[in-house]
């Protein structure tokens, strides 16, 4: 039998006893999780630095090599994200829906536990812990695959969770690591129907486009960071140009930081410098349209294929509009339904931005790093979801449930 196979296997096996916790219990054994973390970070960052080294030799760049990186505070940080899980409330059992038929019949809808949930992701380690907190405390168990850039770490801290779990009620086979990095073993789990309820990928485009064309297991998918900030002729610059540096520069390796600023050009003569200094004193590379080469000069031209980047660095696009509807008309072109941004003192231009643009999150006025599962409210996020069934945009706790209709009568029978 496979790796793939039996770890699989084991979690489904385990999913029987996870559907019979309490929420004591279960918010029991992330504490535990999170104690054990901190405890234990010292062969955590241990781990990582294996895996920077092994990044380092193979030329990956400086961006995704923060975002693979560890230290005392990141890992601080992750067991804490645990403990934020167990604050929130436990969606498992959540009466949805309750009413009578006329024959007298009772139904309930409840929430209840996906089951086993695949999980198929990239470069960050904090996705390990994520995953696997969000989905304990919903009553699910988790295969995860990641990536083999983060595989020492990944591997060290699923040996720390799993050593917790077996101080818990909680069984240590509802976390699985699939450590075989040969892309088999992804293709693999995409086929597991009957062992596997669901896949979530969570990663690149070319992962996500993998996953989709592939699965026949059912896909929950979260989208590629295509992402736009809209500067309006209207706009008030000292803020547009806030939020464009935050949203690029915060941490640009992230699918909410942007990719592209548009410019009304009723203002990108007096303004556009103004606009993009910031991002060049961060030494962020500027590519541009023609007019945008023109009015700043010094920059290389954006292409077709530019625009259709997700770049996770330091570099944006930059391109003049007409107005509006040709910045709707690019974000439809070009965007992944992701995360999109207007900054405009117009109210009707927001209002039409809002309703128009087809994304999991629209902004007026704010940058688009807020799509994020902890900054609204929701705790640790399994992915922020691009998709429009069951779930979409950030993916907190509910959207790891499915939902079962309980019925109890006095012997009711269908003529």
């Amino acid at each position: 039998m496979s790796e793939v196979r039996e770890k699989a296997t084991l979690a489904q096996d385990a999913a029987a006893l996870m559907n019979k916790l309490t929420t004591e219990q279960k918010n029991a054994a992330l504490s535990a999780m999170a104690d054990a973390l901190i405890a234990r970070q010292a062969e955590i960052i241990e781990a990582n630095a294996e895996d920077l080294q092994r990044g380092r030799d193979n030329g990956t760049s400086e961006s995704l090599l923060d975002r693979l990186a560890l230290n005392s505070d990141r890992v601080t940080e992750i067991a804490q994200g645990l403990r934020q899980i167990v604050e929130l409330p436990d969606p498992v059992g959540e009466l949805l829906e309750s009413f009578q038929r006329p024959n007298g019949m009772k139904v309930e809808k409840h929430r209840v536990p996906l089951g086993v949930i695949g999980m198929i992701y990239e470069a960050r380690p904090n996705v390990t812990v994520d995953a696997a907190g969000l989905c304990l405390k919903t009553g699910n168990c988790v295969v995860l695959r990641g990536g083999s850039a983060a595989l020492s770490s990944n591997r060290k801290i699923i040996e720390i969770l799993k050593d917790t779990l077996q101080t818990t009620a909680l069984p240590s086979d509802a976390i699985q690591l699939i450590e075989d990095s040969d892309r088999a073993s992804v293709n693999e789990m995409l086929k597991l129907n009957g062992l596997l309820d669901v896949v979530i990928p969570r990663g690149g485009a070319a992962l996500i486009r993998n996953v989709v064309e592939n699965a026949t297991v059912p896909v929950i998918e979260t989208g590629a960071g295509i992402c736009h900030v809209f500067v309006d002729d209207t706009a008030n610059i000292e803020m547009a140009s806030a939020i464009a540096f935050n949203a690029k520069v915060q941490r640009p390796s992230v699918c909410n930081s942007i990719e592209t600023l548009l410019v009304h050009q009723n203002i990108a003569a007096a303004q556009l410098a103004t606009l993009v200094e910031p991002m060049l004193q961060a030494n962020v590379e500027l590519r541009g349209c023609e007019q945008a080469q023109a009015i700043l000069g010094g920059i290389q031209a954006a292409t077709s294929e530019d625009f259709s980047t997700e770049y996770n660095d330091y570099i944006i696009n930059v391109k003049i509009v007409a107005g509006l509807d040709e910045a709707l008309n690019h974000i439809r072109t070009y965007g992944t339904k992701h995360s999109e941004c207007i900054v405009t003192e117009t109210a009707h231009h927001a209002d039409r931005f809002l309703q128009e643009v087809d994304a999991a999150a629209v902004y007026h006025n704010v940058s688009t790093r807020f799509t994020d599962g902890f900054e609204f409210g929701f705790g640790a996020e399994i992915g922020i979801s691009t998709q429009k069934l069951h779930a979409r945009g950030p993916m907190g706790l509910p959207a790891l449930t499915s939902t079962k209709y309980r019925i109890t009568g006095s012997g009711q029978i269908r003529g």
